[in-house]
């Protein structure tokens, strides 16, 4: 009978030592590897001097594919769920923190709806915070509820965009910069919403 109470014991002990663990990592900030960064603002510059998408890599996401403009700095780009209350409380995390800063932009996906990119970027759970640089490369993600402090790092994380040379042209707007004052023209397509 003591080698079942033992053997017990033991699994509560290790399936409370994997739920501090679980927990102690939700919602905190992994960046990408500088090598596979370097490679993919590589090739954004390559997608924007042949103005195609198709070049771009799965490490880059481009705003027509979000129905938003990306944040000059940052772009959060969640992927929730309709059933997902940690989803609300990032969302509010969030969204919250794109009011205090004009440079960052917040867009909110549902996971049916956009599962070309749940599977493109191995979305695993609800939910799931992809952080992109200005050009839209994917600097890192979030996995699991995201506080504030969460958030702030992921931000200090992604390096400010380099002012244009002087007397070189500005990017032309693209269609989704154009966009109202609610983020997006009309309503976002495919269930989007920006912030």
């Amino acid at each position: 009978m003591t080698v079942r109470v033992l053997v017990v014991l033991a699994v509560l002990a290790l399936t409370a030592l994997l739920g501090l663990w679980w927990r102690a990592r939700d919602g905190r900030f992994t960046a990408v590897d500088p090598t596979v960064l370097a490679a993919a603002h590589i090739t954004a510059a390559e997608a924007e001097e042949h103005a195609t998408a198709t070049t771009r890599t799965h490490e880059q996401i481009a705003p027509g594919e979000l129905g938003a403009a990306l944040g000059a700095r940052a772009t959060f780009v969640q992927f929730s769920s309709e059933v997902c209350s940690p989803c609300r409380r990032t969302h509010q995390v969030l969204t919250e923190l794109v009011a205090e800063h004009d440079d960052v932009a917040h867009v909110d996906l549902d996971v049916t709806e956009h599962l070309d990119l749940v599977r493109r970027f191995g979305v695993m759970r609800t939910p799931t915070t992809l952080v992109l640089d200005g050009h839209g490369a994917v600097v890192g993600r979030m996995s699991g509820a995201s506080d504030r402090r969460h958030a702030l790092a992921a931000l200090d994380a992604v390096a400010p965009v380099p002012a244009a040379p002087a007397g070189s042209a500005a990017p032309a707007a693209s269609p989704a910069s154009a966009a109202s004052a609610d983020g997006c023209p009309d309503a976002c397509p495919g269930g989007a919403t920006a912030r």
